[in-house]
């Protein structure tokens, strides 16, 4: 299944002097400069009857453009029946709450059983939207708030939102050791030098900005809400680990966890088995990418998340009360 593209429209006097590419772009707002780009190149552009394969060919205005072109779906992936948490759905965008354990989009390793395929089951038509329509991702085992574009029109505006860093995204974690306040990191994150699946702080790496504040501390460790400025692979992860405060039970980048000196037995258990990341994507806002109301979403951190801050209050009032 694929759809077909056509348009004809008059290039209008105001894009005068411009490149045939950004010309494009503000005509044909619904659909990315790249994917306007790749258009032109493949031969599927017409101006004045002629086509044209330069992006950087100049337009005067009161050319007639066409474009013929062809989208087509996305047939590598398959759709699968796998539950979703949606919490929000209109006719062009979607929000769901994503679990621990289900990563976003196919890879090595994880060939199905992902978002992307259970998203594609759920609602067939985004086939026809590049990568079915995922704006933005969360790693496999950190849980929370995904908006997902259910049309071109949508996941382009969605996209251009996000790289002008107006769409808040705002996360709680647990972070090792005792943070006495908040602040921001603003270290450029790229591919570890040795270590493939690894993320780290390097200086040829792309700008990135955390900020955070405390939300609650406890003994040995501290409730954070963070909100990220930029969105990198990692990025939360690497930076708290950065300045020697990484997430509990990352499995990345915590290193070997020494267990908490005096800590209940309950909570050495709970913290030997807690195999991810404690980070949750609590809210999402953006302005929506059709109507540009204002959205916001919310959603509560999951059950093994209030366990772990259970376990953490009572070891700190246990302790505390054996000091006094």
């Amino acid at each position: 299944m694929a759809e077909i593209i056509q348009h004809q429209e008059t290039v209008p006097q105001s894009c005068l002097g411009k490149r045939l590419d950004q010309a494009l772009a503000e005509m044909f707002p619904d659909y990315s400069r790249s994917r306007l780009k790749e258009w032109i190149l493949a031969g599927n552009v017409k101006l004045d009857g002629k086509v044209v394969t330069k992006a950087r060919e100049k337009v005067f205005g009161e050319e007639t453009v066409e474009i013929d072109a062809t989208i087509e779906a996305e047939v590598r992936f398959e759709p699968q029946d796998i539950p979703l948490n949606i919490v929000y759905e209109d006719d062009d965008i979607l929000v769901i709450n994503k679990p621990a354990d289900f990563v976003v989009h196919p890879g090595a390793g994880n060939p199905d059983g992902t978002v992307l395929n259970a998203l594609l089951h759920y609602c067939p038509e985004l086939e026809l939207i590049p990568r079915a329509g995922i704006v933005h991702r969360l790693d496999k085992d950190t849980t929370g708030l995904m908006v997902v574009a259910k049309t071109i029109a949508a996941q382009t505006n969605l996209v251009d939102a996000l790289q002008a860093r107006e769409i808040t995204r705002e996360y709680e974690a647990i972070a090792s050791g005792i943070m006495t306040a908040g602040g921001t990191v603003d270290e450029p994150i790229g591919r570890h030098a040795t270590k493939r699946t690894h993320m780290a702080v390097t200086m040829s790496g792309r700008p990135s900005v955390t900020h955070y504040r405390v939300m609650e501390k406890y003994r040995l460790h501290t409730r954070l809400r963070l909100r990220l400025e930029t969105g990198r692979t990692h990025q939360i992860r690497v930076h708290m680990a950065h300045i020697t405060h990484p997430l509990v039970g990352d499995p990345l980048y915590n290193g070997r966890p020494r267990p908490p000196k005096n800590a209940t037995p309950k909570l050495l258990t709970f913290l030997r088995n807690f195999k991810r990341q404690a980070l949750h994507a609590a809210m999402l806002s953006l302005y929506h990418p059709i109507t540009g109301e204002l959205m916001t979403w919310r959603a509560d951190i999951p059950d093994d998340f209030v366990e772990l801050v259970e376990l953490l209050k009572e070891d700190t009032k246990l302790n505390s009360e054996q000091d006094y």
